[in-house]
């Protein structure tokens, strides 16, 4: 008889196991979690600062408009909603950073990036949704999917999660897992759909959309 692949039961001793995570990362921030707030900059900062870069912000002022990002972040993330326009947190922060940086422009604040030249260029970025990824931003964007597996993997028992690992990451095929596991392939492929599905949850993407979560060989 074959053995369903199961979440891991969360304990109830332990918060990592817990109430914790069966939140997603977002929700905790908007409670006001100081350690989830924590991670949300150390897995976002990487992808501000190539967009700003990118944009031309001097080397000097990227950690000061970061912050600025993140202040604008703290006040307004009530206004993100997965379920409006594309729904992903990740292009809702990339509108956010960019509305920033021309913010400082207009300004003229010092710690902006300076130029009448750049300004212009600046306005005329295209929008979040169609600017296109470089091999730098692909890159990070594969880490920060990475990173966010570690926060996800306690999530399930290590039967689900070594199907997933081998499905989507190694590359092999359900039937081969399935011999592996004693399990169907259909068990195989809904495994890997699970952690998928969470890893978007967490990290605010719509579970739609296809990401590198979808391929984490390419993270």
């Amino acid at each position: 008889m074959e053995r369903p692949i199961a979440v891991r039961p969360r304990s109830s001793t332990s918060g990592a196991e817990a109430g914790e995570t069966s939140l997603t990362l977002l929700e905790r921030v908007k409670t006001r979690d100081g350690d989830a707030w924590g991670r949300l900059v150390g897995l976002y900062t990487p992808l501000l600062r190539h967009w700003f870069r990118r944009w031309g912000v001097r080397p000097e002022d990227l950690d000061d408009v970061a912050q600025d990002v993140f202040q604008a972040v703290a006040v307004s993330l009530e206004g993100f909603r997965r379920d409006r326009e594309d729904g992903s947190f990740r292009g809702w922060l990339h509108g956010v950073a960019r509305h920033k940086v021309l913010t400082l422009l207009r300004r003229g604040d010092a710690r902006g990036p300076g130029g009448t030249d750049f300004y212009e260029r600046t306005l005329l970025l295209p929008a979040p949704a169609v600017e296109a990824c470089d091999d730098e931003e692909r890159s990070l964007i594969g880490d920060l999917y990475r990173d966010a597996l570690e926060t996800v993997r306690i999530e399930f028992e290590e039967r689900t999660w070594h199907a997933f690992w081998r499905a989507a990451v190694e590359g092999h095929a359900p039937a081969t897992i399935a011999d592996e596991l004693g399990v169907s392939p259909a068990a195989v492929r809904q495994s890997k759909s699970r952690v998928l599905r969470r890893l978007k949850e967490v990290l605010g993407e719509p579970a739609g959309t296809p990401d590198a979560a979808d391929d984490p060989r390419n993270a």
